[in-house]
C-alpha cells in the first residue's frame, strides 16, 4: 500500500506517540470500567441480600451520578456528551445484575424508543408495544419494570390515548422526559415529491406537520399508522407512499430522507412519563400528576381549584377526560409544582378530600 507523502506529515513520530497514548489511555479506560462494573455486581447481591424480589434499579441514585458527571466534566470532552457516556456505562452495569426491562411504544425507531433509550440507555431489554395501552399493562403484569408513554406534544397537547390508560390503570409516574421533536418526509428509494399519493404516519406526526402537508402535498391521502416506525414500515413497501417519521428510520427501513424539519413549530418537544417503579424522593424542582374527581354539581370545577390557590401550589396543566364509567363523568388530570411531601401541597390535598374530591396522587418526580 503506498503511503503518503512525508510532508503530509511534518510531525511523524509525534502522531505515533500521541496513538499509542490514546491506546494505553483506552487500555486503562476498560480496566477501570471492569472494575466499576465489578462493584456495580457486589451492589446488587447486597441489595438482592436485603430485598429478594423487586427491581434492582435505584433512579435517585443514577440522577446524582449524573448530576456528579455533568459538574466534573471540564477539558475538550462536553458535558452533555460525559453525561451520555455514563448512562451507556450505567446501563451496562444494571444489565450485568439485572437486565432492565422497558416497555415503550414500538417498533424501535420511534420517538417513545428513542425516549426509552435517552432514559435507560441501550442495554435495557427494551420492550416495544403496539399501543400505549399494551404498555400500561405489561408494566400492571409484571412483563416490563417500567414503561415509557408519550403525554402531551408541544404543538398538539395531550396524548388522549396515555390519559385514557392512566384511567383504567393508575400506575404511578416517577420521571418525565422532554424530547425534542423533528419530523421528516420519508420515501422509498428513488422516489420523489411528485411522486407521493399517500402519507403514513402516526395521528401526532400528521397534526404536527399539518401546514407542511397543506402546502407541499395537498392532494395525498393522509393516513394514520400507530406508530412512526409502523408508518415508515408501509412507505417501505409503496412507492407512491411517504411516512412522517424521524430521520434515523430511514437508515433502518432502507428510505431516503425527502425533507427534513416540516412540523408546523419550530422547537416542538413531546413531554414522556415513566410509568412504573418506586417513589422519586424530594428535590428543588418536583411536579406532581394528580387525578381528580369533581363531586356533580354548579362550580364542581372551582371548588377543585380553590384549595390549590388557597395553599399557594402552583399548577401548571390541567387536563378534563372522560371516564366512560357512565354518561358525562369526568375527571382532571392535574400538574402542581410541589412535591408530594411538601406542607403546601399535603394541605391542598386535605381540604380536597373534605369535599369528597378522592385526590389520587399518580406520582412525585424531578421536573425534566
Amino acid at each position: 500500500m503506498p503511503t503518503a507523502p512525508q510532508h503530509l506529515f511534518p510531525h511523524p513520530d509525534r502522531l505515533l506517540d500521541l496513538r499509542e497514548r490514546i491506546d494505553s489511555l483506552d487500555s486503562e479506560l476498560l480496566r477501570l470500567l471492569g472494575q466499576r462494573a465489578e462493584a456495580a455486581q457486589e451492589i446488587g447481591r447486597i441489595k438482592r441480600s436485603l430485598r429478594p424480589t423487586g427491581p434492582l434499579h435505584a433512579p435517585e441514585r443514577e440522577r446524582q451520578v449524573l448530576s456528579r458527571v455533568a459538574a466534573l466534566a471540564q477539558g475538550a470532552f462536553p458535558a452533555d456528551a460525559a453525561t451520555r457516556v455514563f448512562r451507556e456505562i450505567m446501563s451496562g452495569c444494571l444489565a450485568l445484575e439485572q437486565p432492565l426491562r422497558v416497555a415503550f411504544l414500538g417498533p424501535e425507531g420511534t420517538f417513545s424508543h428513542q425516549a426509552a433509550r435517552r432514559l435507560y440507555g441501550g442495554s435495557a431489554a427494551e420492550l416495544g408495544q403496539a399501543t400505549v395501552a399494551a404498555v400500561f399493562e405489561a408494566v400492571t403484569r409484571g412483563r416490563a419494570d417500567l414503561g415509557v408513554v408519550p403525554v402531551e406534544n408541544a404543538t398538539e397537547g395531550s396524548v388522549d390515548a396515555t390519559l385514557d390508560a392512566f384511567l383504567e390503570w393508575p400506575l404511578p409516574v416517577t420521571a418525565e422526559l422532554s424530547l425534542p421533536v423533528e419530523l421528516s418526509l420519508l420515501l422509498p428509494e428513488g422516489a420523489a415529491l411528485a411522486d407521493v399519493r399517500t402519507v403514513h404516519s402516526h395521528p401526532m406526526g400528521l397534526a404536527q406537520c399539518r401546514r407542511w402537508l397543506e402546502v407541499h402535498l395537498p392532494a395525498a391521502t393522509q393516513l394514520e399508522a400507530a406508530s412512526t416506525a409502523a408508518a415508515a414500515r408501509r412507505a417501505a413497501l409503496d412507492p407512491s407512499a411517504a411516512a412522517i417519521g424521524p430521520a434515523s428510520l430511514a437508515d433502518r427501513l432502507g428510505l431516503q430522507v425527502g425533507a427534513t424539519a416540516i412540523q408546523d413549530l419550530e422547537g416542538n418537544a413531546t413531554r414522556f412519563l415513566v410509568i412504573g417503579g418506586e417513589a422519586h424522593p424530594r428535590t428543588d424542582r418536583d411536579r406532581t400528576t394528580l387525578l381528580l374527581r369533581a363531586p356533580d354539581g354548579p362550580g364542581a370545577l372551582l371548588k377543585l381549584l380553590e384549595p390549590f390557590a388557597r395553599f399557594r401550589v402552583n399548577l401548571s396543566r390541567i387536563l378534563s377526560r372522560h371516564t366512560r364509567r357512565k354518561a358525562w363523568d369526568v375527571a382532571f388530570f392535574v400538574d402542581a409544582d410541589a412535591h408530594r411531601e411538601d406542607p403546601i401541597l399535603q394541605a391542598a390535598l386535605a381540604s380536597l378530600r373534605a369535599l369528597g374530591a378522592e385526590p389520587q396522587v399518580l406520582g412525585s418526580y424531578p421536573r425534566a
